[in-house]
């Protein structure tokens, strides 16, 4: 079996926006609640952790690859993806961007780092450690992708009601069923997911079957989700203040916690299976374990002020936090 035949899932996660120019964006003709949006983050009561540096305006989408030892943040006035060192925070590369970006994704280990542009409606696909770049045409506000195992790229337009499938740099498939798609999730072994967030649900899609397969609630205000165990999807449902956990097989809730503080950028460790997720209200970022019926926090630490996005290292020994307020990265050692 080719790769283009090979099955990928994909699970799509509504994500929200409103009419503000940082924001998600809105769904006009929906009158019912907008999509969840960060909490606007006070100033810190605690001071942050760790290692900080600036880096440039707004950063917002943070990704790390193990193999080149590069960690990618998007910033913003001039729009551009920084290559730093993990360690020390300095950057080592600077990759020129043709707009706004808000989520970064890793499409597999090595690169390339998936960059959805949404003010230019294009994904760029950067390399490493090199930075070189392949740019594709999308449609409306593309607001994040992920690589799926047959190595097709799949992209959430959530103004664009749409999700693209992309091979070798083309648009091959586009899913038009959805009413505000925003991120999307890799699955293991064939298995992509993708997350709605205008209709606060989880669907699944089949790649080679060209259709939807499943679709469940998910909260109050999804927004982001991440890949556990091969086998679930963990997701912060913001406006909710929880974390939701689904199975794929078949697709359903199995699990949520509490968590307040508007929980909101989410990134996953495969070595320990924990997840961490930003709580923007209160400044802080927790670790989860996820693998039982009943999520649990195992760790907690203060961040710098508006933390959107985080990024782990394998084993959970480092992170690293956007300052989305201040211009900064946080470098928090375990």
């Amino acid at each position: 079996m080719t790769p283009r035949r090979r099955r990928a899932w994909l699970l799509i996660a509504p994500f929200s926006a409103v009419l503000v120019a940082a924001a998600c964006g809105s769904d006009a003709g929906h009158r019912g609640p907008k999509a969840a949006e960060p909490a606007t983050a006070p100033v810190p009561s605690t001071e942050p952790v760790g290692r900080i540096a600036k880096v440039g305006a707004r950063p917002e989408g943070i990704v790390y690859d193990a193999r080149t030892r590069l960690l990618a943040v998007a910033v913003r006035a001039p729009d551009r993806l920084l290559l730093l060192d993990p360690r020390t925070l300095a950057p080592r590369r600077s990759v020129a961007l043709p707009g706004g970006v808000r989520h970064l994704q890793l499409g597999r280990p090595g690169g390339p780092v998936l960059v959805p542009v949404e003010s230019a409606a294009r994904i760029v696909q950067v390399s490493l450690p090199g930075g070189a770049t392949r740019s594709t045409a999308v449609r409306k506000q593309p607001h994040d992708a992920a690589e799926a195992t047959n190595g097709d790229v799949v992209v959430g337009n959530e103004f664009g009601r749409s999700i693209s499938v992309i091979h070798d740099g083309v648009v091959v498939r586009t899913f038009a069923d959805l009413r505000q798609p925003g991120g999307v999730v890799a699955a293991a072994d064939d298995v992509v997911g993708v997350v709605d967030v205008g209709a606060f649900t989880l669907s699944t899609y089949d790649l080679d079957a060209g259709r939807r397969t499943g679709r469940v609630a998910a909260g109050a205000g999804p927004t982001h989700g991440v890949l556990v165990g091969g086998d679930r999807i963990a997701v912060t449902d913001t406006r909710g203040d929880r974390l939701l956990v689904f199975s794929l097989h078949p697709l359903r809730q199995v699990g949520t916690l509490a968590l307040g503080g508007a929980p909101y950028g989410i990134a996953t460790d495969s070595d320990t299976g924990l997840v961490w997720v930003t709580l923007t209200a209160r400044n802080e970022v927790v670790g989860l374990a996820v693998s039982g019926d009943v999520p649990r926090v195992v760790a907690r630490y203060p961040t710098v002020r508006q933390p959107n996005t985080v990024a782990v290292a394998p084993g959970s020994q480092r992170l690293w936090v956007t300052g989305t307020a201040g211009g900064v990265v946080q470098l928090i050692t375990r």
